[in-house]
This record gives structure tokens, sequence and C-alpha cells, in this order.
């Protein structure tokens, strides 16, 4: 092995690490804000346990407050403790892991390699020698769509691979509505899922997510390509230019979201998931259709000014809202 070679090997060992202590914090931050997205996914569910308080908007109109995403995290903790927070954590951190590894492998497997920057060549970055006209426009072109063919493919894949990981944890945590305890580990509940929905059952709310998800990958690549050729030619802008258009696209798409997360509890023995608290829907559309009509396609949105656009009634001597429902809050 000559000297370029060990060098080469040394560089792809130093990338292969980094790659994996990256992904490690990402799974860090995951965890630490895992009471939050427990949250989330429950206020989707359309539990809302806490009664709204009465309150005026900003144009001084009367309006019913819901308590926003940190004051549900610490209603959690009051009911389940501490450790409670993180119920359904562990498959969902499994399932980030077995997405990842899986994904990878397979676009390597579809000739999709992680782009090498060969530095003998040149120190100059693309974005600089396409400025300079070292690279053609024809070039670069090649280069987005090589790179968003590769993003796409990871996306799908690691999606359907880490799917039935996703649909434990989020079936773990919709028990806080009913208090059940039918998903307590990972092989138990795959024993549950398969044993009530079969096979398919661990790809419940699938279709909605993927299409979430790659539409918003194809949407931000493709407008954050153009908005760098013709308008913004700055690095820095458009590094921020593609958080915001990011941002931009995940929200508008954000409906599919709350549409895939009642799919995947939607028919199970889940008190979550069967009525007066969820309709039992034939499929994602028809739980879209039925969302849309009564305006929640939004629902969990929000982060700290969440409202409710009808009184919730309650039960005599109980401050607390009744049983689940779904009513209309953002």
């Amino acid at each position: 092995m000559d000297h370029n070679d060990s060098t080469q090997t040394m560089s792809d060992h130093e990338k292969e690490v980094n790659d994996w202590i990256r992904f490690g914090l990402r799974l860090g931050v995951s965890a630490a804000l895992h009471p939050l997205e427990y949250s989330k996914v429950l206020i989707q569910l359309g539990y809302e346990p806490i009664a709204p308080r009465p309150g005026t908007s900003i144009l001084g109109k009367p309006i019913m407050f819901l308590p926003n995403i940190f004051q549900y995290a610490g209603y959690i903790r009051q009911m389940d403790g501490f450790f409670g927070m993180y119920r359904g954590l562990t498959p969902k951190l499994v399932g980030s892991i077995v997405g990842m590894l899986c994904s990878e492998r397979i676009a390597d497997k579809l000739g999709l390699p992680a782009e090498k920057n060969d530095e003998s060549i040149s120190d100059l970055t693309v974005d600089t020698k396409w400025q300079e006209g070292i690279v053609s426009d024809e070039e670069l072109y090649i280069q987005f769509k090589t790179a968003l063919k590769r993003d796409v493919v990871l996306s799908v894949s690691g999606l359907i691979v880490s799917h039935p990981f996703h649909v434990i944890s989020v079936r773990m945590m919709a028990q806080f509505i009913g208090k059940e305890s039918l998903y307590k580990s990972i092989f138990g509940s795959i024993k549950e899922i398969f044993r009530n929905d079969g096979i398919f059952g661990f790809f419940s709310g699938i279709v909605p997510k993927l299409l979430c998800d790659v539409a918003c990958l194809v949407l931000t690549s493709s407008t954050v390509y153009m908005v760098s050729k013709y308008l913004v030619k700055d690095k820095m802008s458009r590094t921020y230019c593609a958080g915001g258009t990011q941002f931009i696209f995940a929200s508008i798409l954000y409906p599919l979201q709350v549409v895939s997360t009642c799919m995947v509890v939607t028919g199970s023995r889940l008190m979550a998931g069967r009525p007066p608290v969820m309709p039992e829907y034939d499929g994602w559309r028809d739980c879209w259709n039925d969302l849309q009509t009564r305006g929640e396609l939004k629902r969990g949105s929000s982060v700290f000014w969440r409202y409710v656009n009808q009184p919730v009634s309650k039960r005599p001597g109980n401050n607390m809202a009744p049983l689940p429902i779904l009513s209309k809050y953002y």
C-alpha cells in the first residue's frame, strides 16, 4: 500500500468516525427532547387532559387557552414521574440506529455512495468552483440530481426499515391516554401488534409519513438549488435559506404527520385508537377527510400558544377535562 492509499484509508476512517459522532449527538439530542415529542404525539392524537383556561387574544377576543407543550410534559411527569416522560424512547432510538445502518447499505448497493472530497485535486468547495467557473451549470445540476437521488433513497429506505419501531414507540406513548400496559417492551409489543394487526400493523401510518418526508426533502432541495443558482450567491445566506425553506415546507406538510400518528394508533386495542376517543378509519385518506372536516389537521403544530375554539364541558366536581376527546385546537 503506497502513501496515497494509506492517507485515503485514514481519511475514510476519520470521516466514518466523525459521522458516527454526529449521529450519536443527534441521538442524544433526540433523547433529551423526548418528553416534548411525547407531549406532541398525545396532542396529535387529540388528548387534552387539562381543562383550558379563559383568556384573551392579542386582538382582545375571548378565547380558551390550552397548556403549552412544556406544561403538557409537566403533566406527564406529574402522573408518571420523571422516567415516565421517556416512555417509548427505546424503540425510537433503536429504529433510528437500524434505519441509519440499513439505509446507508441500501444506497451503496444501488450505486449511490456518499460523495468523497478529493483534497488532492483542489481545496476549493463545489460552490466556490461553480462561482469561479471551474464547474459548469450542467455539472452542478448533475451533482444536485445525484445527491437528491441518494437522499431520497436514504429517506425512503430508512423510514421503511425503522417504521415498525416507530409504531411501537407511538403506541407505547398512546397508552398514557387509557393507562394500559399492552406495550411494555419491544419484543412484547411485536407480539401484540402481530397478534392483533398482522404484519401490516407494523406499517400503520407509513404512507402519509412517506409522503411528508419525501415531499419535504424534494421540495426543499429543489427550492434551495434554484435559489442558490439564480438569487443567492453567498454561502452563509444559502445556509439560512435552506433552514428557512425546510421549515416552511415542513409546516405546510405538517397535517400528514398528524394523519400518520392517528393511523398508527387507530384500530388497535388501545383506548386512544377506539371510539369514542378516535374513530376507526378505513384508511389515511378517510382520516384526512375527517380531521379536515373538523379543522384538526394542524393540531399540535403550535408549541407555545395553543387554544380551543369551542368550550370543553367538564364533569361535575372535576376540574380536569372529561374523557379524552377530539376537539378543535392548535
